[in-house]
């Protein structure tokens, strides 16, 4: 006879889509339940939806209390081998408790104290950094040298060697983005510690990185490099290439040429230099400005977005927040969203909401289950 920690319980229930409630129906439930066997029909309404009914639900974190949980975390928790990271996670809360943001995503903000090193490591899951606020923190990849400064977004394939270090006076949040809920829920998952010391020659602070010299020049590709990794060679890309890039969507639709997403809504996916795909194989990240109001929007597979920039106000199912810089928020699947910006934000360089997003979306179209749908009255 089969065993499980959970033990099935099956009731036979009286339903028009239900076979009649008889004692040979209950014998036949009682012997599924010893052999460990769970019928379609009893279960199909839950496995099978009509529309995808995610575990998560809609949530927003202020980036105010994440900082102050974290500065006072920096007092009273040390960064070293164990914890490995000073990273506080984002937990939603229809999740059970787990430090998951979504079924497949994590966000946590991290902290690093004055010249305190966070542990070379590596692991299978792939990652990002996302700066909104300061700098002078260096993220060491393979042994190159990343400046990290606020707008920059810095991804880091799974399997590479990295650590972080602080090179001022002044402590440093940033937020990282990892596929730890999918990897973990799909039992892929590898990690390694790394040296406890990194050397002088990769301690230092140069302001540009070998991956950005190499692959940080737009539509230019170096031939003798060979780059066969999963995950995006360029290891930062620079706000002021973002900045600009939006900025001009937005100058041209004045002139009354295409290019922004909708009226007022600008918006650049980070890609591969190597070959046009997303920087990740399990995230995709993009930058969105919003100068007015977006239409409402669902897609299948979940979003974290941070308010970079501005301030506004969000709509994610029958959530509505208002939301200012560092402001993180989640979208989780199928649940509509749209919103809208505080025009002439006083919070804003651009006068814009100007948004980070990251999303588990490559995962949905490799496997062709992606779909977005424009929101009418009718699908509310």
């Amino acid at each position: 006879m089969g065993t499980t920690d959970t033990p099935i319980r099956l009731k036979a229930v009286s339903s028009p889509d239900q076979p009649d409630v008889t004692p040979e129906l209950e014998e036949l439930y009682r012997g599924f339940e010893q052999e460990l066997l769970v019928p379609l029909w009893t279960e199909i309404g839950d496995l099978m939806p009509a529309h995808p009914r995610s575990r998560a639900v809609p949530h927003l974190w202020t980036w105010q209390n994440l900082v102050r949980l974290a500065d006072r975390a920096g007092h009273l928790v040390p960064v070293g081998r164990g914890g490995e990271r000073r990273a506080i996670a984002l937990a939603n809360p229809s999740l059970g408790g787990r430090p998951f943001a979504t079924p497949t995503l994590w966000a946590a903000i991290q902290y690093l104290m004055p010249g305190e090193d966070a542990p070379e490591h590596r692991h299978t899951q792939h990652a990002f950094r996302f700066i909104v606020e300061g700098s002078g923190v260096w993220t060491v990849v393979g042994g190159d040298a990343v400046p990290m400064k606020r707008g920059d977004f810095l991804p880091q394939a799974g399997w590479n060697w990295h650590a972080h270090h602080n090179a001022t006076d002044e402590p440093m949040a940033w937020i990282d983005g990892l596929d730890i809920p999918f990897q973990y829920m799909n039992e892929a998952q590898f990690f390694e510690f790394g040296r406890d010391e990194l050397p002088a020659e990769e301690r230092t602070t140069p302001e540009l990185s070998r991956s950005e010299r190499l692959w940080g020049h737009p539509g230019l590709r170096p031939l003798g490099v060979q780059h066969g990794t999963a995950g995006s060679p360029l290891l930062a890309y620079k706000w002021e290439h973002t900045d600009r890039a939006l900025a001009h969507q937005l100058d041209l639709e004045k002139q009354g040429y295409a290019g922004t997403v909708e009226p007022g809504h600008a918006a650049v996916r980070f890609s591969n230099p190597h070959d046009g795909s997303d920087v990740l194989p399990t995230i995709r990240a993009e930058f969105h400005r919003i100068t007015g109001e977006t239409a409402p929007i669902r897609e299948t597979g979940s979003s974290v977005f941070q308010v970079f920039n501005g301030s506004g106000e969000v709509t994610v199912g029958d959530k509505t927040w208002s939301v200012t810089r560092g402001d993180l928020f989640v979208v989780p699947s199928w649940q509509p969203f749209s919103t809208r910006s505080e025009a002439g934000s006083t919070d804003s360089d651009s006068g814009a909401l100007d948004l980070f997003r990251f999303s588990d979306s490559p995962v949905f179209e490799a496997l062709g289950l992606h779909r977005t749908q424009l929101q009418t009255s009718e699908d509310a």
